[in-house]
């Protein structure tokens, strides 16, 4: 079929082959996802929050009915005792944390549910109180999510306000550690001002394998225009890349003007 060329590239002119379903639909999911952010970046701060909690409430309700479906069998070992059992306060708190640990989809789905929906609704609050996204906005989260996950799962001991407390704390390290360890892997290296005219020199000559030899030698922007062909020949270059790069400094004006 006939097409006009686009920026994405998917449609040139002349003969082409329409894109598979799957990509498609991808294209089009993109697209609405793009469009209904956009949308709710206009929202009052309320409405917005109200949305992205909602959302991701449904989300994580998915996530845990279904990891509920898994530990089904796990929570028939823990029969539920009778009313007038006589169990110590903290019998009864170890009791309610191996359900809630174990619990079947709808119990599951409710702690996700509320987990997802609370962290979410508190970050995007942050973000748009704060104006950037940090890993204190990311702590303060998970703060809020541990603490409403002790309420609605019944964790720990029979002094509810520190189970609520020490959940909170222990999500909010839990977080921001993660936080911490993504953008470390995560952060691009900064580049080395000190190679950037090599690395462009290197680059147009084609010999930008030889980056690294220029590093371990020490040979920076301002040795460019003191290049031998010896000392190329120390940090390892060979023969035909020491002319090439020794007649780009000979033909620079600005590289010979400085030697």
């Amino acid at each position: 079929m006939m097409g006009e060329k686009r920026e994405d590239g998917l449609i040139v002119k002349g003969m082409t082959s329409p894109l598979n379903p799957i990509a498609q639909l991808q294209l089009r999911f993109k697209d609405l996802e793009t469009n209904f952010h956009g949308w709710l970046s206009k929202q009052s701060l309320a409405v917005e929050a109200a949305i992205v909690t909602a959302t991701s409430a449904v989300q994580g309700a998915a996530i845990g009915g279904f990891m509920g479906t898994l530990t089904s069998d796990v929570t028939s070992a823990f029969p539920t005792p009778p009313v007038d059992a006589s169990l110590s306060p903290q019998a009864m708190a170890s009791f309610k944390q191996a359900q809630a640990l174990s619990g079947g989809p709808l119990m599951q789905a409710r702690n996700f549910a509320v987990m997802t929906g609370v962290n979410a609704g508190i970050s995007c609050v942050m973000k748009r109180v704060r104006g950037k996204e940090d890993v204190q906005n990311s702590m303060v989260a998970a703060f809020g999510s541990g603490a409403m996950f002790s309420l609605v799962s019944g964790m720990g001991g029979p002094n509810q306000a520190a189970n609520v407390v020490t959940s909170g704390l222990f999500f909010a390290l839990i977080q921001g550690g993660l936080y911490k360890i993504q953008e470390k892997f995560s952060k691009q290296p900064a580049e080395d001002i000190f190679y950037s005219r090599t690395r462009g020199m290197l680059a147009n000559l084609g010999l930008q394998n030889y980056e690294k030899n220029f590093k371990k030698g020490l040979l920076t922007d301002n040795t460019l225009p003191l290049l031998t062909d010896s000392a190329l020949r120390d940090v390892r270059v060979p023969p035909g890349p020491r002319l090439l790069i020794l007649d780009h400094i000979k033909r620079n004006p600005e590289l010979r003007e400085r030697r």
